[in-house]
């Protein structure tokens, strides 16, 4: 198997740049006033302009109004959507844009249920719960809670960091796993030695599942 890897919450174009050469496949950009690696839409089109092509753009959004999704797409020009907030399907759906869809994983979640409803082709993205907080938590959930199979892309998030990455891609075997805090030197800021240990033990790992085939 193959791993990708997102490097969530770059806050500007040099951070953007620091994570491709590290081997970053998606890099995101949050636009959500209560995050603290924010980045207001004028921001986020001069990072969007240093993402080469061997990378992709992600904006995450939480409880945007239509307007503000309308803009990103429109100024932005991002490759996928990321939905965190509590959007419904319909909401999602109405903008025929490529979207991610992150699951908080709350008790009792039917997780079929929800990605029949959603139906996002871009992936589901599955992060801990938080009662406050819309992902950047910094808490693993039970891993085995996911399903061992599934006909869409699973994206591993919450509380991933360069020393768990690895059993992360080795036990849950995702087609993507996310990180934010978890390589940081302070909130918003990305340390390159974390970034890139990150990656490398993340594809590794993927290499070693691909070998015990």
């Amino acid at each position: 198997m193959t791993v990708l890897v997102k490097i969530c919450g770059i806050t500007s174009p040099e951070q953007a740049l620091m994570a491709q050469d590290a081997g970053a496949d998606l890099l995101g950009l949050v636009i959500y006033p209560k995050s603290s690696r924010y980045v207001q839409v004028q921001q986020a089109v001069k990072i969007r302009q240093v993402i080469g092509p061997g990378a992709k753009c992600v904006v995450l959004l939480v409880n945007a109004d239509k307007a503000l999704v309308d803009l990103v797409i429109d100024q932005v020009k991002p490759d996928l959507l990321q939905f965190h907030g509590d959007e419904s399907p319909e909401f999602c759906q109405q903008f025929n844009f490529p979207f991610i869809r992150a699951v908080r994983m709350r008790e009792g979640l039917n997780i079929d249920a929800e990605v029949n409803a959603y139906g996002a082709e871009a992936g589901f993205l599955f992060d801990a719960w938080s009662e406050d907080q819309y992902g950047g938590t910094g808490h693993q959930f039970d891993w085995s809670r996911l399903p061992t199979s599934t006909d869409y892309p699973l994206i591993l998030a919450g509380g991933l960091n360069p020393d768990n990455v690895a059993d992360a891609v080795r036990l849950v075997k995702p087609d993507m796993v996310d990180v934010s805090g978890g390589v940081e030197a302070s909130p918003g800021i990305k340390d390159p030695v974390k970034v890139a240990a990150f990656v490398q033990r993340a594809k590794q790992a993927a290499i070693i599942n691909l070998g015990n085939k």
